[in-house]
Protein backbone atom coordinates (compact mmCIF):
# COMPACT_ATOMS: atom_id res chain seq x y z
CA UNK A 1 0.00 0.00 0.00
CA UNK A 2 1.65 3.36 -1.26
CA UNK A 3 2.36 5.55 2.63
CA UNK A 4 -0.29 8.40 1.93
CA UNK A 5 -3.06 5.49 1.77
CA UNK A 6 -2.12 4.23 5.54
CA UNK A 7 -2.52 7.61 6.53
CA UNK A 8 -6.05 7.83 4.91
CA UNK A 9 -7.30 4.42 6.47
CA UNK A 10 -5.75 5.69 9.91
CA UNK A 11 -7.25 9.04 9.69
CA UNK A 12 -10.58 7.02 9.08
CA UNK A 13 -9.88 4.59 11.60
CA UNK A 14 -9.66 7.36 14.01
CA UNK A 15 -12.76 9.66 13.21
CA UNK A 16 -15.07 6.72 12.62
CA UNK A 17 -14.50 3.77 14.87
CA UNK A 18 -15.15 5.45 18.02
CA UNK A 19 -13.63 4.50 21.38
CA UNK A 20 -12.21 1.60 22.36
CA UNK A 21 -13.00 0.51 25.69
CA UNK A 22 -15.56 2.45 27.80
CA UNK A 23 -14.39 3.00 31.14
CA UNK A 24 -16.91 2.41 34.40
CA UNK A 25 -18.64 5.47 35.65
CA UNK A 26 -18.03 6.78 39.36
CA UNK A 27 -21.40 7.13 40.77
CA UNK A 28 -20.24 8.98 43.73
CA UNK A 29 -21.14 12.23 42.56
CA UNK A 30 -24.46 11.74 41.36
CA UNK A 31 -27.39 13.17 43.09
CA UNK A 32 -31.10 12.57 44.16
CA UNK A 33 -33.50 14.35 43.44
CA UNK A 34 -37.56 13.97 44.84
CA UNK A 35 -38.14 12.78 48.01
CA UNK A 36 -40.08 9.30 46.99
CA UNK A 37 -36.55 7.49 46.38
CA UNK A 38 -34.03 6.34 47.70
CA UNK A 39 -30.75 5.40 45.59
CA UNK A 40 -27.63 3.28 47.41
CA UNK A 41 -24.68 3.34 45.11
CA UNK A 42 -23.09 -0.07 45.57
CA UNK A 43 -19.44 -0.33 46.97
CA UNK A 44 -17.66 -0.41 43.63
CA UNK A 45 -19.73 3.06 42.78
CA UNK A 46 -20.31 1.62 39.12
CA UNK A 47 -24.04 0.92 40.28
CA UNK A 48 -26.93 2.18 42.30
CA UNK A 49 -30.05 0.26 43.70
CA UNK A 50 -33.34 2.32 44.12
CA UNK A 51 -35.26 0.97 46.86
CA UNK A 52 -38.43 2.25 47.58
CA UNK A 53 -42.17 2.60 46.14
CA UNK A 54 -42.80 5.98 45.85
CA UNK A 55 -43.37 9.51 44.01
CA UNK A 56 -40.84 10.19 40.93
CA UNK A 57 -37.53 10.10 41.62
CA UNK A 58 -34.40 10.81 39.60
CA UNK A 59 -30.75 9.70 40.17
CA UNK A 60 -28.90 12.23 37.52
CA UNK A 61 -25.42 12.60 36.45
CA UNK A 62 -22.24 15.00 37.63
CA UNK A 63 -21.83 15.62 34.01
CA UNK A 64 -23.65 17.03 31.20
CA UNK A 65 -25.41 14.75 28.54
CA UNK A 66 -24.45 16.52 25.10
CA UNK A 67 -22.32 14.32 22.82
CA UNK A 68 -22.41 11.33 25.32
CA UNK A 69 -23.44 7.86 25.42
CA UNK A 70 -24.15 6.25 28.47
CA UNK A 71 -24.51 2.47 29.05
CA UNK A 72 -25.57 -0.25 31.33
CA UNK A 73 -27.89 -2.28 32.84
CA UNK A 74 -31.33 -2.25 34.12
CA UNK A 75 -33.08 -4.58 36.37
CA UNK A 76 -35.95 -5.13 38.57
CA UNK A 77 -35.17 -7.54 41.74
CA UNK A 78 -38.89 -8.70 43.05
CA UNK A 79 -41.89 -9.43 41.63
CA UNK A 80 -44.48 -7.20 43.96
CA UNK A 81 -45.08 -4.49 41.70
CA UNK A 82 -45.45 -3.38 38.34
CA UNK A 83 -45.10 0.81 37.25
CA UNK A 84 -42.32 2.66 36.15
CA UNK A 85 -38.53 2.23 35.45
CA UNK A 86 -36.44 4.20 33.23
CA UNK A 87 -34.27 7.32 32.43
CA UNK A 88 -34.77 11.03 32.13
CA UNK A 89 -32.19 13.00 29.81
CA UNK A 90 -31.13 16.66 29.09
CA UNK A 91 -32.12 16.95 32.80
CA UNK A 92 -30.94 20.07 34.92
CA UNK A 93 -30.92 19.89 38.85
CA UNK A 94 -34.11 21.07 40.21
CA UNK A 95 -36.48 20.47 37.01
CA UNK A 96 -37.86 17.67 38.99
CA UNK A 97 -40.27 19.72 40.57
CA UNK A 98 -39.73 22.90 38.93
CA UNK A 99 -40.23 24.50 34.78
CA UNK A 100 -37.74 23.20 32.72
CA UNK A 101 -37.55 21.18 29.58
CA UNK A 102 -36.30 17.51 29.54
CA UNK A 103 -36.75 13.98 27.97
CA UNK A 104 -38.04 10.68 29.75
CA UNK A 105 -38.00 7.31 28.76
CA UNK A 106 -40.41 4.97 31.38
CA UNK A 107 -41.42 1.54 30.82
CA UNK A 108 -44.43 0.33 32.22
CA UNK A 109 -44.61 -3.38 33.31
CA UNK A 110 -48.92 -3.64 32.89
CA UNK A 111 -51.45 -1.88 31.90
CA UNK A 112 -53.18 -0.40 34.94
CA UNK A 113 -55.69 2.86 35.66
CA UNK A 114 -54.33 5.11 38.68
CA UNK A 115 -53.75 8.27 38.17
CA UNK A 116 -55.50 7.85 34.37
CA UNK A 117 -54.41 5.08 32.20
CA UNK A 118 -50.94 4.24 31.87
CA UNK A 119 -50.01 1.13 29.29
CA UNK A 120 -47.32 -1.31 29.29
CA UNK A 121 -44.81 -0.84 27.36
CA UNK A 122 -41.83 1.64 26.76
CA UNK A 123 -42.37 5.46 26.04
CA UNK A 124 -40.29 8.79 25.13
CA UNK A 125 -42.14 12.09 26.68
CA UNK A 126 -41.49 15.49 26.51
CA UNK A 127 -41.37 17.32 30.01
CA UNK A 128 -41.88 20.66 30.75
CA UNK A 129 -43.39 21.12 34.29
CA UNK A 130 -41.74 18.50 36.37
CA UNK A 131 -42.91 15.03 37.55
CA UNK A 132 -45.34 14.55 40.52
CA UNK A 133 -47.81 11.73 41.72
CA UNK A 134 -50.93 13.12 39.01
CA UNK A 135 -52.06 12.30 35.84
CA UNK A 136 -48.57 14.19 34.26
CA UNK A 137 -46.13 11.54 35.26
CA UNK A 138 -48.59 8.67 35.31
CA UNK A 139 -50.30 8.96 31.80
CA UNK A 140 -48.67 11.07 30.22
CA UNK A 141 -51.27 13.84 30.40
CA UNK A 142 -49.97 16.79 28.32
CA UNK A 143 -51.71 19.45 29.84
CA UNK A 144 -49.53 19.03 33.09
CA UNK A 145 -46.69 19.26 30.52
CA UNK A 146 -45.66 15.78 29.95
CA UNK A 147 -46.15 15.00 26.43
CA UNK A 148 -45.45 11.37 24.64
CA UNK A 149 -43.86 12.05 21.34
CA UNK A 150 -43.35 8.23 20.42
CA UNK A 151 -43.89 4.30 21.73
CA UNK A 152 -40.65 2.19 21.73
CA UNK A 153 -39.95 0.71 18.11
CA UNK A 154 -40.40 -3.32 19.27
CA UNK A 155 -41.26 -2.45 22.98
CA UNK A 156 -43.99 0.11 23.12
CA UNK A 157 -46.64 -2.33 24.17
CA UNK A 158 -44.36 -4.58 26.13
CA UNK A 159 -43.33 -4.04 29.76
CA UNK A 160 -40.42 -5.20 31.48
CA UNK A 161 -40.21 -8.73 33.21
CA UNK A 162 -39.30 -9.45 36.63
CA UNK A 163 -36.07 -10.22 37.90
CA UNK A 164 -34.33 -9.76 33.90
CA UNK A 165 -31.47 -7.72 33.37
CA UNK A 166 -31.66 -5.75 30.26
CA UNK A 167 -29.22 -3.72 28.20
CA UNK A 168 -29.39 0.03 27.87
CA UNK A 169 -27.67 2.65 25.23
CA UNK A 170 -28.69 6.52 25.01
CA UNK A 171 -26.88 8.60 22.83
CA UNK A 172 -27.72 12.24 22.92
CA UNK A 173 -26.35 15.02 21.11
CA UNK A 174 -27.52 18.71 20.17
CA UNK A 175 -29.68 17.19 17.19
CA UNK A 176 -30.46 13.67 18.01
CA UNK A 177 -31.99 11.48 20.96
CA UNK A 178 -30.97 7.92 20.32
CA UNK A 179 -32.38 5.36 22.95
CA UNK A 180 -31.36 0.98 22.19
CA UNK A 181 -32.78 -1.54 24.75
CA UNK A 182 -30.80 -4.98 24.43
CA UNK A 183 -29.20 -3.42 21.12
CA UNK A 184 -32.28 -2.57 19.59
CA UNK A 185 -33.65 0.70 18.40
CA UNK A 186 -36.56 1.81 19.87
CA UNK A 187 -35.96 5.60 19.60
CA UNK A 188 -34.52 8.20 17.41
CA UNK A 189 -35.65 11.28 17.65
CA UNK A 190 -34.39 14.43 15.91
CA UNK A 191 -34.97 17.77 16.71
CA UNK A 192 -32.80 20.81 18.77
CA UNK A 193 -32.30 19.48 22.33
CA UNK A 194 -30.68 21.66 25.73
CA UNK A 195 -28.10 20.39 27.13
CA UNK A 196 -28.73 18.74 30.24
CA UNK A 197 -27.64 15.33 32.62
CA UNK A 198 -28.46 11.73 32.44
CA UNK A 199 -30.45 9.85 34.91
CA UNK A 200 -31.77 7.12 36.20
CA UNK A 201 -35.95 7.01 37.02
CA UNK A 202 -38.52 5.33 38.96
CA UNK A 203 -42.14 6.00 39.36
CA UNK A 204 -43.78 4.02 42.36
CA UNK A 205 -41.07 0.89 41.95
CA UNK A 206 -39.08 -0.26 44.51
CA UNK A 207 -35.91 -2.35 44.25
CA UNK A 208 -34.46 -1.43 40.62
CA UNK A 209 -30.98 -1.80 40.29
CA UNK A 210 -28.86 0.16 37.26
CA UNK A 211 -25.17 -1.58 37.26
CA UNK A 212 -22.47 -1.51 34.76
CA UNK A 213 -22.56 2.27 33.97
CA UNK A 214 -20.36 3.55 31.01
CA UNK A 215 -20.19 6.77 29.46
CA UNK A 216 -18.38 7.53 26.22
CA UNK A 217 -17.97 10.59 23.97
CA UNK A 218 -19.52 10.32 21.11
CA UNK A 219 -17.34 10.90 17.45
CA UNK A 220 -18.18 14.46 16.12
CA UNK A 221 -21.20 15.14 13.92
CA UNK A 222 -20.14 15.87 10.05
CA UNK A 223 -18.79 19.31 9.71
CA UNK A 224 -18.55 19.70 14.06
CA UNK A 225 -15.61 20.32 16.07
CA UNK A 226 -14.48 16.97 17.16
CA UNK A 227 -14.96 16.61 20.89
CA UNK A 228 -11.45 16.32 22.80
CA UNK A 229 -11.21 12.23 22.82
CA UNK A 230 -12.35 12.32 19.51
CA UNK A 231 -9.37 14.61 18.80
CA UNK A 232 -7.53 11.92 21.14
CA UNK A 233 -8.63 9.49 18.63
CA UNK A 234 -7.81 11.91 15.35
CA UNK A 235 -3.86 12.07 17.07
CA UNK A 236 -3.64 8.37 17.48
CA UNK A 237 -4.19 8.18 13.66
CA UNK A 238 -1.60 10.36 13.06
CA UNK A 239 0.63 7.82 14.88
CA UNK A 240 -0.93 4.80 13.63
CA UNK A 241 -0.10 6.25 10.25
CA UNK A 242 3.42 7.57 11.34
CA UNK A 243 4.44 3.96 12.25
CA UNK A 244 2.84 2.37 9.29
CA UNK A 245 4.97 4.76 6.99
CA UNK A 246 8.16 4.12 9.03
CA UNK A 247 7.58 0.10 8.99
CA UNK A 248 6.67 0.60 4.69
CA UNK A 249 10.38 2.50 4.28
CA UNK A 250 12.02 0.11 6.41
CA UNK A 251 10.79 -2.96 4.66
CA UNK A 252 11.55 -0.44 1.63
CA UNK A 253 15.03 -0.27 2.15
CA UNK A 254 16.02 -3.62 3.36
CA UNK A 255 14.59 -4.71 -0.02
CA UNK A 256 17.03 -2.96 -1.23
CA UNK A 257 20.27 -4.16 0.72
Amino acid sequence: MHPTRYLVAALSLAIFAGPAQADPTDLTGWVREGSGGTWVVAPDHNSVRQTVNGDPTIFYSDFNAFGHQLSGTIRVNSTSDDDFIGFVVGFNPGELTGAGEFYLVDWKQLDQNFNGFAPAGLALSRVTMGLADDTGAWAHNSTLGVTELSRGATLGSTGWTDLTTYTFDIAYTATNLTVLVNGVEQFNLNGSFSDGRFGFYNYSQADVTYAGITDIILPPTPGGVPEPAAWGMLIGGFGLAGAAMRRRQALTAACLI
